[in-house]
């Protein structure tokens, strides 16, 4: 299983560099940046990688515990990030070129708008992952090493 100091690095390092995307894009002239294609592509890759972490390495090993109200947890957990991905992948292929490796925008504040939109969702998900998911795995390994 993931190391909660991984994980809880992986939360800083998305929510810093969504914070830098996001102070950057408010300038138009910065969209067209090399730094903030940057930030944007190394953003990208640390959402994706940590979902994939979550959904393999926490959701999995809740999935098979036997209490279903851990199951559901999961279930519920496992749900969301289908959404989050779906709706990531779509903003990711409006606004990029992963190809070009560059920001394709023509309406600014759109892009802005849905950019504000999708990183809040994504931080939003950080921090149930935060109140809720780690401290139930923290409990269910707790009571697992007390009963061996």
């Amino acid at each position: 299983m993931v190391a909660f100091e991984q994980l809880h690095a992986q939360n800083h390092k998305i929510t810093e560099l969504s914070n830098v995307f996001l102070y950057l894009v408010r300038e138009r002239s910065m969209c067209d940046t090399d730094v903030t294609c940057n930030v944007f592509f190394d953003l990208t890759n640390h959402v994706r990688e940590h979902m994939e972490v979550v959904d393999r390495d926490l959701c999995g090993k809740l999935l098979s515990y036997p209490d279903q109200s851990v199951k559901n947890t999961a279930n519920r957990f496992l749900s969301g990030s289908t959404e989050i991905k779906r709706i990531f992948s779509a903003y990711v292929k409006q606004w990029c070129s992963e190809k070009r490796h560059s920001l394709t925008i023509n309406d600014h504040a759109s892009f802005v708008q849905d950019t504000e939109q999708m990183f809040a969702l994504v931080m939003d998900r950080l921090q149930r992952e935060t109140e809720y998911l780690y401290p139930l795995i923290r409990n269910l390994d707790e009571k697992e090493q007390a009963a061996a």
